[in-house]
Parts: structure tokens; C-alpha cells; sequence
């Protein structure tokens, strides 16, 4: 990997370049795969209250980052560039390193397709900055009419998508989990194993999963996501099934890690209860009603009872503990202990 600053001829307000003791040191990092169409008019949208501006070119075959180097002159902006294509995962995280080395408080990712308005930056900082959440993202769901420019099967895929990720993370009041306008406390990077996380689309919901594993304060931010001529490089036909995986490791990841590792309550009783009595009355009661259709003779009322009774037993169990479990997102930021 190789980086370089692009030219600097235009100068910035020295508020941009001296901010105040109390100020955050806001970095953004734009991780980049064919953005030569878009991405000169997001970094020209970038207010002053970002320090420093970091494009990722991903080893794009448009060249994106001699692109930026050629024709921003922006003082803020850095060009990294990867030999070879690592993901988007894995160009953010190369952006997250370099944030972290240029001692960024708060470190703010946004896609190079000119989907996100970088001027929502202050509103999207703003609950981190407060000392209110340790991760905040967007959320193109929140209002009805957001969502009007939205193909279809984005919005069909997006709720599947969201209902997985709740799962996976633990995190059942947040939305959206694959969009990509994010912003993190940088102590909470830093508490991250960022080479575990997942390099490619499934970035963002990984990133989640590994959020709930800190017990991090994640906020949605409403946002107006703007669709153009860009063209998405995610097909939610073919994302689907891997992610139905990911998602499904992550989910039993986060149960055992939660309910059996890091503490062991009650509500971990209720799971093992209700799942162990659900199973053996589903399967006593199909045994005995295979016996009944091949012998004709019904089964007693006793053999009935026997096989209903572990079935509403463990439901209810199941059901308290999905319901512990979503009175337990995190509430109390974690970046201030870190």
C-alpha cells in the first residue's frame, strides 16, 4: 500500500485546521472501487468541521485515487492506494488505521457514490461527540417518503437483511444494518480486531456484531439516501445467502459469548429450558403421531398431554427470553472507560 497527499493549493478556514481544545478531530475516510464519476463532487461537499479527508483507492481499475490526486486541491485529502483489492471492508479499515495515526477523535466513513450528503456529517457526529454514543449510522428507513427513491428490492432486501442483523448483533432498535454512512469513537476502533472483521459487503453488519460484543452505544440517524446514474456493485439476489450465514454463525456467536461466557443469568436457564422441552415435545409428539397413522389406533389422552405440555412449557420460556433479550441493547457508552 502506498500513500500520498493530493496538492494542496486551496487553503481552508484556519478553524478547519486549528479547532478549538474541545473540538473533536473529525477524519473521514472514503473507501473507493470505480469513483472516478462521483467522488470529486462528495470530497468538495465536505464541510470544515472534518480535519482530515482520507480516499481509499481499493486497487480501482479507473484509477480513482491518481484521479483525486490529480484534480482535488483540497489540503485535507490523502490518497491511499492498495495494490491489490482487499474489499470494502478492508479499505475502511485501512482508513481507520491511518485516522487513528493521525489522532482523529471521531473517524467517519463515507461511500465514494455520492449516495450520502457529507454535509449530514455534523448530525451524524453529533451524538458521539456529545458523549451519547459510541457508533452512529444511518438510516434510510426512518421516514416513509426516504425511501421513495429506493428500488424495490433494495427495500424487500433491506428489511430481511435488518431482521438478521438484530439477530447477530443484539442490536434491536437500530435499522439499515449495510448502510454504509457510519461514524466511531476512536477508542472504540482502537478495541476492535480489526483483521477479524469482514473485508467484503458484509462489512458493516459484522461491524455491528462486533460492536454488541463491546456492549457499544450504537445511535441510527435519520438520512435521505440520493440515488443517481451510480451504479451498486451489491446484488441483493447473490448477497442473500451469504449473509443468511454469516448472519446465522454471528447469531449463535453472540448467545454463547453473552448468555454463557461473559455472564450466566437466568434468561440463559430460560434458553436452555425452552429450547431442550420445544425439541423433546416436537419429537415425542411426532413419534406418536407416526405410531398412530401407521398403526390406526389413536394415541391417549396422556401421550397427547405429555407431548403439548413441553411444547407451551418451552415456547413461553423462549419467548421471556427473546423478550430479555431485546430490553438489552446497550444504553451506557463504553468509549469513555476504554
Amino acid at each position: 500500500m502506498s500513500k500520498s497527499p493530493a496538492p494542496s493549493s486551496r487553503d481552508r478556514p484556519s478553524a478547519a485546521r486549528s479547532p478549538s481544545a474541545r473540538a473533536p478531530v473529525i477524519a473521514v475516510v472514503i473507501p473507493c472501487y470505480r469513483e472516478t464519476a462521483h467522488v470529486l463532487d462528495v470530497l468538495d461537499a465536505i464541510g470544515d468541521e472534518v480535519r482530515h479527508v482520507l480516499v481509499v483507492d481499493d486497487a480501482c481499475p479507473d484509477g480513482t485515487g491518481g484521479h483525486v490526486r490529480a484534480h482535488c486541491k483540497d489540503p485535507r485529502v490523502e490518497v491511499l492506494t492498495h495494490e491489490r483489492n482487499k474489499g470494502v471492508g478492508g479499505a475502511t479499515m485501512t482508513g481507520y488505521r491511518r485516522a487513528l495515526e493521525l489522532g482523529a477523535d471521531i473517524v467517519v466513513k463515507v461511500d465514494g457514490d455520492g449516495q450520502m450528503d457529507p454535509a449530514m456529517i455534523p448530525v451524524l457526529v453529533r451524538p458521539i461527540a456529545a458523549g451519547e454514543a459510541d457508533y452512529a449510522k444511518g438510516n434510510r428507513f426512518h421516514h416513509f417518503l426516504a425511501i421513495g427513491g429506493m428500488p424495490p428490492v433494495r427495500v424487500g432486501g433491506n428489511m430481511l437483511l435488518s431482521f438478521l442483523s438484530k439477530l447477530s448483533s443484539g442490536y434491536w432498535d437500530v435499522f439499515d444494518p449495510t448502510n454504509g454512512f457510519t461514524a466511531i469513537h476512536a477508542r472504540v476502533v482502537r478495541g476492535l480486531p480489526l483483521d477479524r472483521i469482514s473485508k467484503g459487503f458484509f462489512f458493516e453488519s459484522d461491524m455491528l456484531f462486533r460492536l454488541g460484543l463491546m456492549r457499544a452505544v450504537v445511535r441510527d440517524i435519520p438520512m435521505q439516501a440520493r440515488y443517481g446514474d451510480e451504479t451498486s456493485a451489491i446484488s441483493i439476489p447473490r448477497i442473500i445467502p451469504e449473509f443468511l450465514l454469516k448472519h446465522t454463525v454471528n447469531t449463535w456467536k453472540r448467545i454463547w459469548y453473552a448468555y454463557f461466557v461473559r455472564e450466566f443469568s437466568f434468561a440463559s436457564i430460560q434458553l436452555v429450558l425452552g429450547a431442550l422441552m420445544l425439541l423433546f415435545g416436537v419429537g415425542y409428539g411426532a413419534y406418536w403421531w407416526h405410531q398412530s397413522a401407521a398403526t390406526g389406533v389413536p394415541a391417549t389422552a396422556g401421550t397427547v398431554v405429555l407431548a403439548a405440555l413441553p411444547i407451551i412449557l418451552g415456547s413461553q420460556f423462549l419467548i421471556a427470553f427473546i423478550g430479555h433479550d431485546t430490553r438489552s441493547v446497550p444504553r451506557t457508552p463504553v468509549h469513555p472507560i476504554l
